[in-house]
């Protein structure tokens, strides 16, 4: 879902709420919120022709996945620091705003400035320390985010070069400063400089899915969460105090999130079966990434433990070696068996642990 794009950047805005979330306010909100769901999407309308002429492509994969580890470390060995910048948008929809906090400096004293930038921190160092990459770019990117970004904005966005984050209405959403939804627009980042993935279709919604599980296991690492302690939820706590539902998106359950009369019910699938074949959201990307989710979620249970190790590691190393911007849900299935045979072994546990959650979601390799 996108609202804007940047002319440095030349990528699309990968923004955490989906346009069929926002027609469903449109329809069922009162008249203020049908409003503010109408111009969001007018806003998507305009720019989705420009998508197609904007693929989130990066420089290309790794090819050396054991080597990774150096690009995190200096010279001396030590893990590198992150270059953490957060901006206050002052509510207007400038960016990046006025430069509150960077990297070193003490607590703002500013509930939104020091939530972007200690969860900025932990993201980075699941990359870092988990899977030896530094920043988003694997080369020491400048982490740059902007809080209060425009008035009650009901959104959160990478777009290209930096995090923006609006505070919400109170009403339909209270907060985007939550780890999970932090760690899945960082994640684009992350995906974006890995080869990228065409933001449409089945390669648009890997691209949402893999954001979705890096922004889960940010969350997880943080809380120390062995798999079977973690609700799996995307965007836990951002809903408004009067909506019926816990979070955007669950990747323990799909299409349970939320059922609300304003909202309407949660639509992603888990099953290739109710895949939703759409022109909507390009293709249905963020609805769709339920059933990798999912598959997701089975495998790191499976395997128990914790998901940033092994279960991250695989869809880590899947990542970087897919070197396929236009991957479907197959393909990606059989990179991330070909990363767990290299990381597990062939005819290991884990493979066959892993075939079996594809095969349920209705992937077979």
């Amino acid at each position: 879902m996108c609202f804007s794009l940047s002319c440095a950047s030349h990528h699309p805005i990968t923004c955490i709420i989906p346009p069929h979330m926002l027609r469903v306010l449109a329809l069922r909100g009162d008249e203020s919120t049908a409003r503010m769901a109408r111009s969001l999407l007018k806003q998507t309308e305009k720019l989705r022709d420009e998508r197609n002429e904007h693929a989130t492509t990066g420089p290309g994969p790794h090819g050396d996945f054991a080597g990774l580890e150096a690009q995190a470390r200096s010279d001396d060995g030590s893990l590198c620091c992150p270059d953490r910048r957060i901006h206050d948008g002052e509510f207007k929809a400038a960016l990046p705003g006025r430069l509150l906090r960077q990297e070193g400096d003490p607590s703002a004293g500013d509930r939104d400035v020091d939530l972007a930038y200690d969860g900025a921190g932990d993201v980075f160092s699941l990359f870092a320390e988990e899977y030896g990459r530094n920043s988003l770019d694997g080369a020491g990117m400048p982490l740059i985010a902007t809080v209060r970004h425009r008035r009650n904005y009901n959104n959160a966005f990478w777009d290209g070069s930096q995090m923006a984050y609006g505070t919400g209405d109170g009403q339909v959403f209270r907060t985007f400063l939550e780890l999970s939804v932090i760690g899945h627009e960082m994640a684009h980042g992350v995906i974006q400089h890995s080869g990228g993935l065409i933001y449409e279709n089945q390669s648009g919604a890997l691209n949402e899915s893999i954001a979705d599980v890096f922004g889960s296991l940010a969350l997880q690492r943080r809380l120390g969460q062995q798999v079977h302690e973690a609700d799996w939820l995307v965007g836990r706590g951002i809903l408004g105090p009067g909506i019926n539902g816990t979070a955007l998106r669950s990747m323990k359950a799909p299409g349970t999130a939320y059922a609300d009369d304003m909202l309407g019910q949660d639509p992603q699938p888990w099953h290739m079966d109710q895949f939703l074949t759409t022109s909507d959201d390009n293709g249905g990307v963020h609805i769709n990434s339920g059933i990798p989710n999912h598959a997701f979620y089975l495998f790191c249970n499976y395997v128990g433990g914790r998901s940033w190790e092994l279960p991250g590691r695989v869809w880590y190393r899947a990542l970087q070696r897919l070197n396929n911007p236009m991957a479907t849900f197959a393909d990606w299935a059989d990179q991330t068996m070909s990363a767990a045979t290299d990381l597990a072994g062939p005819g290991s546990f884990e493979t066959v642990l892993l075939r079996r959650a594809w095969k349920l979601v209705g992937i077979g390799i």
